[in-house]
């Protein structure tokens, strides 16, 4: 991203038409028209959730929090200073290799 932002910590990687965020309906209407069908791009969210909590390895903390979801309550989440960026990266990756691998034989 520093390469293509020119070190803007608020740069977007996917940025839409001006240099603004995308629209929330352009992800939805992409997919409709790369698959022909009415999907939904909410079930790449659960899909990745059901995916980490089953077979990831990965704790709930760390899954919810590359979701970008709040864990925890105040009085926790006062005292948790990591973001846990390095274990997300792990997740990530292992995430990517999962959806872009050979498709099992069942």
């Amino acid at each position: 991203m520093p390469a293509h932002s020119g070190g803007a910590a608020d740069s977007l990687v996917f940025p839409g038409v001006g240099g603004r965020p995308l629209n929330s309906g352009t992800l939805v209407l992409a997919l409709r028209r790369a698959t022909g069908t009415d999907a939904d791009v909410h079930g790449f969210r659960s899909s990745f959730r059901t995916w980490a909590a089953g077979r990831s390895g990965a704790t709930r903390d760390v899954g919810e929090l590359a979701l970008a979801h709040v864990v925890g309550g105040a009085v926790e989440r006062s005292h948790a200073r990591s973001d846990l960026f390095d274990q997300r990266r792990v997740l990530m990756d292992r995430w990517a290799a999962f959806v872009t691998g050979p498709v099992p034989i069942r």
